[in-house]
This record gives structure tokens, sequence and C-alpha cells, in this order.
């Protein structure tokens, strides 16, 4: 590999001489060997490029940038938002607390970049843009790395999460609604319970979908608010006054997402609590979906020897080696997103208190657990929806035989001859195995003809 020298505060580096960062992203690509290069989130990425372009605007409207740094800046910053420059950020989650790595890959990236596209060689000649006193100008790493990760977790939400969601919970609720009319048995804790509809159950499944929806889209709010301006500790210092709401006014026009400039930046820079409850209601919305995904392969479980009442699609073989066997494999895939999102919850919990002074020295691994989180959740609802959801159709015979044997219709006859002679009757058939119908009638408690009429499961499901 051929290099170029580069040089910062602490003296020279070699950077790989095709490279656009330079030498605080080289020291950091050097000591920081720890997980798969490159792994800071590309979505991280491109947010600051959404940060730097916006900055740069500021700044040239506030009268602290020309109109040609501006320029070349945003030009940068364009191909960076769409994804173009992926192979000059090879930091790694694993570095400084407060992303300063990465934020100064991203003026160096910008500040060569630029020198590159007004027509000059890498590492020839002086650079239009000085990465420290004009990419990053009226900003510190403190500011913008939070910036970034609202911008990121907004951005992801938006366009991946709560589509995946909502997709989910419009095919919930159709099942529901096709399923109205089927009798089947209810269950609790395992055993046979009184009969409901499929389309009820299937109504409940949809109803905290919702509820988990509207939660995370209250939990959205606090994101919206943003640290640029902070710089430092959260005083401003070095940043003219206005520029923390022109800024942010600049990320919501270039996002076309309401983002505003954030009330305390003292708390936007030592605390994440903004991200800590979003990403909560992730993990109660995992917690909804693992609740889903166990009942649709509890009740497709079978197909013949156990419950069986309604069939998934057959995606793809199960097994090497038991022929013909078919697994609910979209179930088990979104249970495993549920528990690495409850355990990215724990990631969120720890690392948002870890705030200690003028600042949150957790931030990289806390955006790369959210962001993690929201794809997979919005992936996997959208898979759930496609592959599973969508295909289900109810097993008539087997949930009219069920239904028919289930000892618990006895509860029917509470009403007219009371708890514990309705329990001796269940008691009996079951000790007999004979059917409720002859069970009670042998009892004399009840005639054919009184059983029929008051143990009707149509009548029974409210």
């Amino acid at each position: 590999m051929h290099y170029r020298i580069e040089k910062d505060t602490m003296g020279e580096v070699r950077v790989p001489k095709e490279k656009y960062w330079g030498a605080q992203t080289q020291r950091s690509v050097e000591n920081f060997r720890i997980g798969p290069p490159g792994s800071m989130p590309s979505e991280v990425i491109r947010a600051f490029g959404c940060v730097k372009k916006a900055a740069a605007i500021t700044n040239c409207e506030l009268g602290e940038l020309s109109v040609e740094k501006m320029n070349a800046i945003a030009m940068v910053c364009d191909e960076i938002i769409a994804g173009e420059l992926a192979e000059h950020f090879p930091l790694v989650i694993w570095q400084t607390g407060s992303g300063t790595q990465t934020n100064m890959n991203v003026n160096e990236v910008i500040a060569n970049r630029a020198h590159v596209l007004l027509g000059n060689s890498i590492g020839h000649g002086s650079l239009l843009l000085h990465p420290h006193d004009d990419v990053n100008k009226s900003q510190s790493s403190n500011d913008t790395f939070p910036t970034a990760m609202h911008i990121a977790a907004c951005t992801s939400l938006a366009t991946i999460t709560l589509p995946g969601l909502r997709q989910l919970h419009s095919e919930l609720s159709l099942k529901a609604e096709a399923f109205g009319s089927l009798v089947k048995i209810g269950r609790t804790h395992f055993m046979d319970a009184v009969p409901l509809t499929l389309g009820q159950e299937f109504s409940g499944y949809a109803s905290q979908l919702e509820k988990g929806i509207t939660a995370l889209v209250t939990s959205v709010s606090p994101l919206s608010e943003l640290a640029l301006g902070a710089t430092a500790v959260g005083t401003g210092l070095n940043a003219p006054n206005g520029f923390a709401a022109k800024a942010a006014d600049a990320i919501a026009m270039l996002t076309g997402l309401p983002f505003i400039t954030a009330g305390n930046k003292f708390a936007a820079l030592a605390a994440h609590d903004a991200m800590v409850v979003a990403h909560a209601s992730l993990k109660s919305i995992a917690v909804v979906l693992m609740k889903i995904t166990n009942d649709i392969r509890f009740l497709a479980s079978g197909p013949r020897c156990a419950i069986g009442e309604i069939v998934l699609p057959s995606n793809e073989p199960g097994s090497s080696i038991m022929p013909g066997k078919v697994n609910p494999t979209q179930a088990e895939a979104l249970a495993m997103i549920c528990a690495q999102v409850m355990g990215n919850d724990v990631v969120m919990t720890v690392a948002g208190s870890g705030g200690v002074l003028e600042l949150n020295t957790f931030k990289p691994v806390m955006i790369a657990a959210f962001l993690q989180s929201a794809q997979l959740i919005g992936e996997g609802c959208r898979s759930f929806a496609e592959k599973c959801v969508r295909g289900i159709y109810p097993d008539h015979e087997r949930m009219q035989r069920h239904l028919e044997n289930s000892l618990m219709l006895v509860t029917a006859l509470n009403a007219h001859i009371g708890y514990e002679k309705s329990a001796t009757i269940a008691q009996k058939a079951f000790r007999e195995k004979t059917t409720l119908r002859d069970a009670a009638v042998s009892t004399g408690y009840v005639t054919h003809q009184q059983f029929d009429e008051w143990v009707n499961p149509q009548n029974m499901i409210g």
C-alpha cells in the first residue's frame, strides 16, 4: 500500500494514499482495532453529512464562513448523505465515548474530498478547507455526535421501524376481521378454557401492537431536540449568537423532519434520556412481538400432534434429516429479534446512566444499539407480515374438534346449576373419558335439551 504523510497536533502520521481521511482518523484506526473495521453505523455517517452541511450553511448566513467554503462543504456532504464515500469511514464503534474520532473522520474527509473536487491531487497543495477551523467551525464533537445520533435515530424510526410495524398491524387487523366468526376453544395456563373466536384472538394482537406504535410515536418527540450549538460543555463557546436555532432549522429543512434546538444544552450533552426512553418503547414493542410470535407458533404447532388450529405458509424445508418437515421460521426469526432488542435495552440503560458531569461518554454504543433495534424491529415486522401472517389460514376441522372436546364448556352451566355441580360434571367426563354432554345428563343435573340449550359455544363468545 502506498502512503502519504498527514500531520496533526501530535505530529506526522502515515495515511493510505488514496483515502480521504487524515491523521486523527488514522490514529483511531491504529489504536482501536476492536471488532470489524467500519462498524460505526452508516446511518450515523449520513447524519453527520446533514450536520456538517447545516453548520456550513448557518455559519455562512451568520458571516462566519465564505460562500466558497460553504459550497465546498455542502458539495461533499451531499455525497456523504448519498452514501457515496463509505470506504473513507473506517472507524469502529469501540472508540472514544464522545465519538470525537468519528467527528474528525468526517471533518477530514470533507476537507480532502473538497480539495480533490476542486481539481487538486490529494496530499498536494494547500487545502481550501481546514478540518477544524472551517468544517468544524462553531462545533464540538460533544454536540455534533449527539445531534447525529438524534438525526439517525429519527430517520431510522420514520423510514424503517414505523412502516414495518404498521404493515404488521394491518395484516393482523385483516386476519382479525377475516376470522371473526370462527369459534374456537380458548386457553389459559396452557390449559383448555372457554371459547372465543379466532378473530378475537387476533384482535388482541392487533390492539397490543397498535398501543405499542402509539407509545413509540409519543416517545420520539424528545429526539427532535438537537444538541448542535452547545459546543464543548453546553455553553455554546465559539459558536455565534443564533447558531443553534438556525442550524436546527437547516437540519429540519434538509431531512424533512421537525428538528428543533434543545432547550437545555447541558442536558443534551451530559445525558441521553430521550434515547433511553425511545428505546424503551422499542423494548416494549419487542415484548409485544414476543407474545404474538409465540402464540402464532403455538397455535400452528403440530401439524398433527399438537394444537394445529392455524396453518402457516410453508416457506422452506425445516429439517436436514426429517423429510417434509416445515418449521415456523419467520416466528423464530422475530423471536430472536425480540431477544436482541431486549438485550440492547440493557445496553441503553447502562450507557444512559453513564453520563458524568458535563458529558455522557457512551454515545457510540448507544446509537449502535438503538439503530440495530430500530432496523431489526422494522424489517422483522415487515418480513413476519409478508411471509407469515398474510398466508395464515385456519384448520376448521381441528378447531371444531378441539371445541367439542373441551371440558371447559361446562362453565356455561354455572349460572344454571352452580359451580360445584358443574365441576362434578367436568371431573366425571375427564375421569370416565366421556363427552361433557353424556356426563352432564348421567348426573341428573340437566337434561339433554337443557344441555344443548345452555352449552352453546356460539353464545359464549361475548
